[in-house]
């Protein structure tokens, strides 16, 4: 139980394998044109945080960041005309590409208000609703394997400084939901960091697992960490609203705890489709009442004297409908914590983010990687990939936009490179 997030922190070494993959199909030279801007409430003028952004009937898309904006790479070849952008509580709303280059750099979406109407009533009590959807995993979600293209960032700062960027285009094999042993796989196609941002004191901490542990976050595949049958019982659930996601009314079952364990439980929500009973969105949070029990789960080593109090732990997943089908969209962590030695009077503090948005995907003539060229759940990334920061360095690639504290801090590496000579 909980052998997700045990790796989530660790410090430690590994060897790397960069192999040709199947995102190295799309590094032939081909014309693409970008789309940039940033989404809005048409009602507020407020930026709308982690709003979907895909090209209708293809699976090329990416995720706006936590500032409503948003690069999206369309290749000429794919001929599409629009692109769509989707978030919980909104409507859908479709913008030509051709006017988005001319004019485009602000996108507005509508809210939606729920109609009863548009809501099946069902008799379940909440625990009913999530047991149904368990049992449509085989129904609503892929019962073929497919290869997955994602781009994966995940950044460490102590108090508001980064000490550490790193980026990766990866592959993911992505098993088939439901199939005993056909565990998901990644390996690392092109990746990038970012040195020391500002120098850090003299602990060193260091994300374990990387884009393996988001692909492990998939809480539909891997239910064992909350969704896991027998974990039910240990919750009470209640259901708090009704939402829009992706143009299908959602249930919001919302879940607290209602016992007490030798191991943390969570606090979130769970959104699930009213018609089809599928899983589209899960936000929770660890419980962190018992700092200590809560500690134990996160750190894979630390040196002796040293004493790790967790503060918050929440995570998104999000899945995006195609074809009656779902699929993973989205996966964000994001960890804080206090650091403080034995016989000193101050601490220090760390915020450790990582998010990977699945930008491309194939579901034909799918192969598994080898164990040898996958990334483990021990591997770090930053580890793994040199110092490039260029601004071209993605290339034709989807990948997660910046927010506006992470570009500063890479606007300070490229002057601290440029300064350097390198």
């Amino acid at each position: 139980m909980n052998k997700i997030v045990k790796h989530l922190l660790g410090i430690g070494l590994i060897v790397a394998f960069l192999v040709p993959s199947v995102a190295a199909m799309a590094q032939a030279e081909a014309a693409y044109v970008t789309v940039s801007g940033v989404v809005k409430d048409e009602n507020t003028r407020k930026e709308v945080s982690f709003a979907s952004i895909s090209i209708p009937g293809t699976h090329v898309g990416t995720v706006a960041n936590a500032d409503g904006e948003f690069t999206l790479k369309v290749l000429k070849s794919l001929n599409a005309t629009d692109f769509e952008v989707t978030h919980i509580g909104y409507h859908n709303k479709k913008f030509n590409i051709e006017e988005a280059l001319k004019n485009g750099k602000t996108y507005y979406i509508a809210p939606h208000s729920v109609q009863l109407k548009e809501v099946i009533v069902r008799p379940e009590d909440p625990e009913s609703i999530l047991k149904g959807a368990l049992a449509n995993v085989r129904a609503n979600y892929s019962d073929i394997p497919n290869i997955l293209v994602g781009f994966y960032r995940e950044t460490i700062k102590q108090k508001r400084d980064y000490v550490s960027i790193s980026e990766a285009v990866v592959d993911v094999y992505k098993g088939a939901y439901q199939k005993e042993f056909d565990y998901d796989r990644v390996r690392v196609y092109r990746g990038r960091k970012s040195g020391d941002v500002k120098k850090a004191d003299t602990l060193v901490v260091k994300l374990q697992g990387g884009p393996h542990i988001a692909m492990m976050l998939d809480i539909v595949k891997n239910p064992d960490v909350l969704l896991d049958p027998d974990m039910l019982q240990y919750y009470s659930y209640e259901v708090l609203d009704l939402v829009s996601i992706d143009n299908e009314m959602n249930y919001v079952i919302g879940f607290t705890p209602r016992v007490e364990l030798d191991f943390p439980l969570y606090i979130g929500k769970v959104y699930v489709t009213t018609e089809t009973l599928a899983i589209s969105m899960v936000e929770f949070s660890m419980d962190l009442s018992d700092p200590n029990k809560a500690a134990l789960q996160f750190v894979r080593r630390k040196p002796a004297g040293l004493r790790f109090t967790p503060t918050t732990a929440t995570y998104l997943v999000t899945y995006k409908k195609q074809n009656d089908r779902y699929f993973l969209n989205y996966v964000r962590t994001e960890v804080a914590f206090k650091c403080k030695w034995n016989r000193k009077i101050f601490s220090s503090s760390y915020t450790i983010m990582s998010e990977m948005a699945i930008t491309d995907r194939q579901m034909d003539g799918v192969t598994r990687f080898t164990a040898k060229e996958s990334l483990k759940s021990t591997s770090v990334l930053a580890d793994m990939v040199p110092v490039y920061f260029d601004e071209d360095f993605w290339g034709e690639y989807n990948v997660i936009e910046p927010e506006e504290s992470i570009q500063s801090a890479i606007k300070k590496l490229n002057r601290k490179l440029k300064k350097n000579g390198n």
